[in-house]
């Protein structure tokens, strides 16, 4: 097989058809996971106090006070879920491909002669040998890198806060 064939036998579509389904499950998770924090948030409710009031008597005297605490979820506290997609995807895939040929030639010539009585006689051997040997080495190493950046969550997810103050103190504020 040729280098050229083994570098086109890499499943390139197979591998990028993988990476984009397990992206896509990937982010589905991600999506799941910040849709039950936020039902966690939703579920948790803490005791928060919505104002304090500090006074500056006229002798420079400094007071506190604060409003009754109101039951709040820490979502309604503004603690919300992160949500996260992959921003980038990245195959490498690196082959080393190593062949080597190696030829081996021997040739083991004899000869011989033989004289006496008016005749003579020779002979010429020759043993030839061809060995070849082949090798192949393949290194291939791949990598999947991808990147996931926070983005603002769902618009709406979460409602519009309005404040509606009906407190007397608060219109006497406002005619001033």
């Amino acid at each position: 097989m040729s280098v050229g064939q083994e570098l086109l036998d890499v499943p390139f579509p197979e591998m990028v058809a993988s990476m984009g389904q397990g992206i896509a499950d990937a982010q589905n998770q991600l999506d799941m996971n910040s849709v039950e924090v936020a039902k966690v948030l939703a579920d948790t409710k803490i005791d928060v106090v919505p104002a304090i009031t500090r006074t500056i008597d006229s002798d420079g005297d400094v007071t506190y006070s604060e409003a009754s605490p109101i039951e709040t979820s820490l979502l309604q506290a503004g603690l919300f879920p992160t949500f996260y997609q992959f921003s980038e995807a990245v195959i490498e895939v690196e082959m080393d491909i190593k062949t080597t040929t190696e030829r081996e030639t021997n040739i083991d010539v004899s000869a011989e002669a033989h004289a006496g009585f008016g005749l003579w006689g020779g002979s010429i051997q020759t043993d030839v040998s061809h060995n070849r040997k082949f090798g192949k080495e393949v290194h291939g190493t791949s990598k999947l890198k991808t990147t996931m950046v926070p983005v603002p969550e769902p618009p709406y997810l979460f409602p519009e806060v309005e404040t509606v103050d009906n407190r007397p103190e608060a219109d006497a504020e406002t005619t001033e």
